[in-house]
């Protein structure tokens, strides 16, 4: 295999006509340039240059190759460039995971604040359910994702796992603007002979839905389900149920209102979480990013923790 450090000198060497000058400029003796030299003959199989007394020549084979080598030189000079970036956090790939109310009110803006403050970094970004997304970054395939469990539905996060909470948002009860509940703060048990409009069956929103309810003594009697909450919000908009809405998936609707319950606030708490094996210096800046959107958005129902 070629050594990358003679063949930088075997380059300086063509250019300048000289050992003794190639020497200078490589900060080496003309004794160390010369072995270099000779070990590049060796590895190649030809002499690259006619030695007379007081002089060299490069052979053609010397002149092709200081050719071709000055662009490996500059690709590697570039490659070695890329990789110091990276280490120092400047440049590389971040994968991002997060679920949908998270990308609306808080990914946009700390992807925002990385492109600017990172302009060479590659961000990625991919969008699932908490249970969906944290095999991927105990894989590797994600270097961080944005989760969050419900009250009611508490979990226990892997132990190779650094979890950061950003914020806590209070659920809000959702029921048309005509209901006789938004006259007042709602208790639930005023709502048990409504129809529902929840989550997905399995998703925590759901799962969560079923003991809230239990303890005021009915269960929910769910007519229709989405995972988006501009979906359920204007079908409660629409008269046709009333939702359980996690603040950040609130939009204020025409003909809709929204309130926590009343003694009784329930709360969805957010986390950033990696494996805290990962290497990768971005995560620093992405995490601080987050943290720093976050703080931005507490009111309106939304707290830090």
């Amino acid at each position: 295999m070629l050594n990358p450090v003679h063949l930088r000198t075997l380059v300086e060497v063509v250019k300048t006509g000289s050992f003794a000058e190639a020497a200078r400029r490589l900060g080496y003796t003309s004794s160390a340039v010369s072995q270099q030299i000779s070990a590049f003959e060796r590895a190649v199989g030809v002499a690259l240059f006619e030695r007379e007394a007081h002089s060299i020549r490069p052979a053609s084979a010397a002149l092709l190759i200081a050719d071709r080598g000055g662009e490996l030189l500059a690709a590697l000079d570039g490659f070695e460039h890329e990789v110091k970036a990276m280490v120092q956090g400047l440049r590389g790939r971040l994968r991002i995971g997060t679920f949908p109310t998270a990308s609306s009110r808080i990914v946009p803006k700390a992807l925002a604040k990385l492109q600017t403050d990172l302009p060479d970094a590659e961000l990625r970004l991919d969008e699932a359910e908490p249970d969906d997304v944290l095999p991927l970054v105990l894989t590797g395939e994600l270097d961080l994702s944005l989760v969050y469990a419900y009250d009611l539905v508490p979990r226990t996060w892997p132990e190779e796992l650094t979890v950061s909470p950003l914020l806590d948002e209070s659920l809000l009860v959702m029921v048309p603007a005509d209901h006789p509940a938004a006259k007042n703060n709602v208790k639930l048990e005023d709502l048990k002979d409504e129809r529902w409009i929840a989550s997905r069956d399995g998703t925590s929103g759901a799962t969560c839905l079923t003991p809230l309810c239990a303890a005021a003594g009915f269960a929910p009697r769910i007519a229709f389900r989405s995972n988006d909450y501009e979906v359920v919000q204007s079908l409660v908009a629409a008269g046709v149920g009333v939702a359980l809405i996690p603040a950040l998936g609130y939009r204020p609707l025409p003909d809709t209102h929204a309130m926590p319950l009343r003694h009784k606030p329930l709360r969805r708490h957010v986390h950033v979480i990696h494996r805290t094996a990962n290497t990768n210096p971005l995560l620093r800046d992405a995490v601080k990013a987050l943290h720093e959107v976050c703080q931005n958005a507490v009111g309106g129902y939304i707290n830090r923790p």
